[in-house]
């Protein structure tokens, strides 16, 4: 069925039949510095959208509505501007006289990459949903913006037949580069540790310690220590870290979403959109505009991205302390092992080969 203007009951989220012509929701799972929240913004701004900023973020626990006014981008963050804060539409989910969006947990902000849900995903599952059906109950289309959904996407997309599930994906040396000058510029070291956060914190998994292990990651050590402890580690440890062990946690992390981006058999995601190529296409953007209609009935406009690549090229006299051409290998390596996976949709594959030429064309200006 359509998507509809008022639906009758709190249900229809799960209601819907598997070949609804147009999905209800809309989520989008994105990396850091991939250029997600530019994706989501032009969503949001449509009438019928309504646009959730990192529904898993750690920053929701403690949200108020004071909080949400001052949610805005800043001068260093490369965000476009914003018709309205941030965290605007988690407003009728908070409460005057407590802290935190309603049915949100701390855990749900560390990735996590086993094959099957953990014990958190029933709660993680009721609060997605809640805001969802509430959005449509307002006649209207919710857009998650995700960055740590990545390890989860299968679990989502089981959860959410009925959502369209879309990846976001950049080149790794342009992503990369995006975090890391905030580093070395900024003293902004949140887009190093994240990489060494969730590896660190999913280290137990076969998978993750498989990559771990290729891209040649050292980690902070765990030790016994909660969760909200090792994150503030490893924000340390980014600070001083070794360049190019930071790239190395940096891939691993990239590759492992890849792989859960690319799965077929009903696991991956239904559109991609590919970042690098949408800078340079008009033909590319409208394209996905037509996509975007054809699946859940939002027209976004993309005609006015930016050429990421370029501005990639453009900064590479400021990626200092890294040797780009040693990173050659560590692209090789995370290739290799995605090509190792069964059920991964060969175009998908070739996709990721060509990021992979393309970061060792751009990371090769790095000195």
């Amino acid at each position: 069925m359509s998507l509809p203007d008022q639906p009758s009951t709190a249900s229809s989220m799960n209601d819907a039949t598997p070949e609804s012509p147009l999905k209800q929701a809309v989520f989008l799972h994105t990396g850091w510095r991939s250029a997600g929240t530019w994706v989501w913004s032009r969503l949001r701004e449509l009438e019928r959208a309504a646009g959730f900023y990192e529904p898993l973020s750690n920053v929701l626990a403690d949200l108020t509505p004071a909080g949400v006014a001052a949610s805005q981008p800043t001068l260093t963050s490369g965000h476009p501007p914003l018709r309205a804060p941030y965290f605007d539409e988690y407003q009728p989910f908070l409460r005057d006289d407590a802290r935190g969006v309603s049915g949100y947990d701390r855990r749900f902000s560390i990735d996590r990459f086993s094959r099957e849900p953990d014990a958190t995903f029933p709660a993680l599952h009721a609060y997605l949903r809640n805001l969802c059906e509430y959005t449509i109950e307002q006649g209207r289309v919710p857009v998650l913006k995700f960055c740590r959904s990545g390890g989860r996407l299968p679990w989502l997309r089981q959860a959410f037949e009925n959502a369209l599930h879309v990846g976001v994906l950049r080149n790794p040396a342009s992503q990369f580069a995006s975090g890391w000058l905030l580093r070395q510029q900024w003293s902004n070291a949140f887009f190093v540790a994240a990489p060494f956060r969730v590896l660190g914190l999913n280290q137990w998994d076969p998978l993750v310690r498989e990559v771990v292990g290729i891209c040649g990651v050292s980690l902070p050590p765990l030790a016994s220590m909660p969760d909200d402890a090792y994150a503030v580690a490893c924000e340390q440890y980014a600070r001083t870290v070794n360049s190019d062990n930071a790239y190395r946690a940096f891939i691993a992390l990239w590759i492992l979403c890849a792989l859960r981006m690319g799965k077929s058999e009903g696991e991956g995601v239904d559109l991609l959109i590919d970042m690098d190529r949408l800078g340079q296409s008009r033909e590319y953007g409208a394209g996905l505009r037509a996509a975007f209609d054809a699946r859940c009935g939002l027209s976004p406009e993309f005609g006015n991205a930016r050429d990421l690549v370029e501005e990639t090229r453009r900064s590479a006299a400021r990626m200092t302390g890294i040797d780009g051409g040693a990173l050659r290998a560590v692209h090789s390596a995370a290739l290799k092992f995605l090509k190792a996976q069964g059920g991964i949709d060969a175009s998908f594959v070739e996709v990721v080969r060509q990021k992979m030429v393309l970061a060792n064309e751009l990371t090769e200006a790095w000195r």
